[in-house]
């Protein structure tokens, strides 16, 4: 999945983005609202975290352009210990959920997942497509119960093949989730991980549909 950290105290914002990678996810960043708000609009996200309180422009102020924009990807907003009117503000612009400050990284990352569930059917941190088994939690994988080792890549490419299993992914789609904003990102090298991923998954686990992109196949399905 592709997460939008929002943060402009610099410490806070690196642990969040360090916690958020490791966890298997493509991560961009922003320190003030002017930029958030940039690439809220140009970008595609799975999810966002948002500090309320940034420079240049103001999280909720962020939020309610995007909202007011369409961008409806799920929004975690932070917010100071205490302050109730942040929180209900926060709701009323149209966050998902909240977590005040300071806070325990793994509740965050609870948070998050729960936030990515939602914009899918998965309702738990393991997800199922036939054979093969995603857990979220400790972003690890097994095909019939068996570990299976993949690399970073592999398994972001795999992640949001599963998010949207069923339904075809274009090379450009694929990606745009795969990689960093600032990152040089070309779509032909989906190929070469579609092709590795291939050689790890069950045969006819991912379908090539000519012209369109690729899809995860539910090889239980048709059993």
């Amino acid at each position: 999945m592709r997460i939008l950290v929002v943060e402009d105290e610099p410490a806070l914002g690196a642990q969040l983005v360090r916690a958020i990678g490791a966890a298997g996810h493509t991560v961009d960043s922003a320190a003030d609202g002017a930029t958030a708000h940039y690439l809220g609009e140009v970008e595609d996200f799975d999810a966002v975290v948002l500090d309320l309180g940034l420079p240049k422009l103001d999280g909720l102020s962020v939020l309610r352009r995007w909202r007011a924009a369409g961008r409806n990807m799920p929004v975690l907003i932070l917010t100071a210990r205490g302050a109730w009117h942040e929180k209900v503000a926060g709701i009323d612009a149209g966050a998902d959920d909240y977590l005040a400050k300071p806070f325990h990284m793994e509740e965050l990352l609870a948070r998050l997942r729960a936030l990515l569930r939602r914009g899918g059917e998965h309702a738990s941190a393991r997800w199922q497509c036939g054979p093969i088994v995603l857990d979220t939690r400790h972003a690890r994988v097994q095909v019939d119960g068996q570990p299976l080792q993949l690399t970073s890549h592999e398994y972001k490419l795999l992640a949001q093949l599963m998010q949207r299993k069923g339904e075809v992914m274009s090379r450009t789609e694929l990606s745009e989730h795969l990689y960093a904003h600032d990152s040089d990102r070309d779509s032909n090298t989906i190929e070469v991980f579609v092709g590795r991923l291939r050689r790890k998954l069950p045969p006819g686990s991912i379908e090539t549909v000519r012209g369109m992109g690729y899809r995860l196949v539910d090889l239980d399905a048709g059993a």
